[in-house]
């Protein structure tokens, strides 16, 4: 006997009652599925405080610190997520600030990537080693392992030992970040005055009277300290240049001073520039023997590509800016009107640069 092809209540309701667990079933998937996209890309305000997350520190222990600050309401569920796209074994440690308005996934985006807090430590174009080192020891969450070492010590520690440290670091802004040590950044410096050495070296003039980089490097130093005038350290260099071409001591105040060191008691005096030291290019011919700071990248072209000039001298107008000579009458001429005239005292009053320059 064939079935009744009509449907019976039995099979009526059970349809319906499937099709309501469906429809109930894919409800409760929307609802979820909503709360989990809300929950993984609303905004946040992880706060301005860092997060520090240590080597070895899983999801986990994120999630605890978003939610004992009150940034999310379900630590489980952003681990459950964050493992859901395969890159919680992926984090990187280190110290975390996260911008206003993150979300739960850009956080954990972010820290996968380690797009971690950098900190700014600024060396100065100028700049001696002993500033060098203050400003290490000054910068926050830097590692400190210098401290009491001698100069002869740290360059040892960096990989350069026997080398004099006056000079031999790039004046720039370096950027670290927390648990980076003072030895990394002193490297980085160190290597990056040693490419930019090589590089300007290569573009030298063929007139330039510097036969090493090294020469070059010391009188980089000293013009550098002698102007902070853009458009006046190729006339400087020209003048150094005419005078080492000559056999002319270069006579600048600058590695005077540098050789005085902690005497130095912001005057310079005749007496200062008759007292003999490695660095007194008043008393001595040539380079001294290292630089007398760092220079920039500026003072190096300037040095390795000195202005054509016939100058010989030159003396400060009191405003940062000089008066160039090719005569010592002329020069004597400028230091009278520039100089001498608002220098008044004895013998042992600040020097005037009436000499021989």
């Amino acid at each position: 006997m064939l079935d009744d092809p009509k449907p019976t209540l039995a099979r009526i309701l059970g349809s319906r009652i499937l099709r309501a667990l469906l429809v109930g079933i894919l409800g409760v998937a929307l609802v979820l599925g909503g709360y989990l996209y809300w929950f993984w890309h609303r905004p946040l305000d992880p706060g301005n405080e860092p997060y520090v997350l240590r080597s070895g520190a899983g999801l986990s222990v994120l999630a605890r610190e978003l939610h004992a600050r009150g940034v999310i309401s379900n630590p489980r569920t952003f681990v459950w997520l964050g493992r859901l796209t395969g890159k919680s074994r992926q984090l990187k440690a280190g110290e975390y600030r996260f911008p206003a308005g993150s979300s739960a996934s850009e956080i954990v985006a972010q820290v996968v990537a380690g797009r971690v807090i950098e900190y700014p430590l600024v060396l100065v174009e100028g700049w001696n080693f002993r500033q060098v080192l203050q400003a290490l020891r000054a910068a926050p969450k830097l590692q400190q392992t210098l401290t009491g070492l001698t100069h002869e010590e740290i360059m040892a520690r960096i990989g350069r030992p026997g080398v004099h440290p006056e000079g031999r670091f790039f004046p720039d802004t370096y950027y670290y970040s927390s648990g980076h040590t003072d030895v990394q950044i002193l490297v980085r410096a160190f290597e990056r005055m040693e490419t930019v050495l090589r590089e300007e070296w290569q573009r030298r003039s063929a007139d330039t009277p510097v036969r090493t980089p090294d020469e070059a490097l010391v009188l980089a130093s000293i013009i550098e300290k002698e102007t902070g005038r853009p458009d006046e350290r190729g006339m400087i260099a020209g003048v150094f240049a005419n005078r080492l071409r000559k056999g002319m001591r270069l006579q600048s105040d600058p590695t005077v001073i540098y050789g005085l060191g902690e005497a130095f008691d912001g005057n310079i005096r005749r007496r200062d520039l008759l007292s003999d030291t490695a660095y007194n290019t008043y008393t001595r011919g040539g380079l001294p023997p290292t630089p007398i700071a760092m220079p920039g990248r500026d003072s190096l072209i300037a040095a390795l590509n000195p202005t054509p000039t016939t100058a010989l001298y030159f003396v400060s107008r009191g405003d940062g800016s000089h008066v160039f000579s090719s005569t010592l009458a002329e020069h004597n001429a400028a230091v009278m009107q520039y100089q001498l005239r608002r220098r008044a005292g004895p013998t042992d009053a600040p020097a005037a640069e009436a000499q021989e320059r």
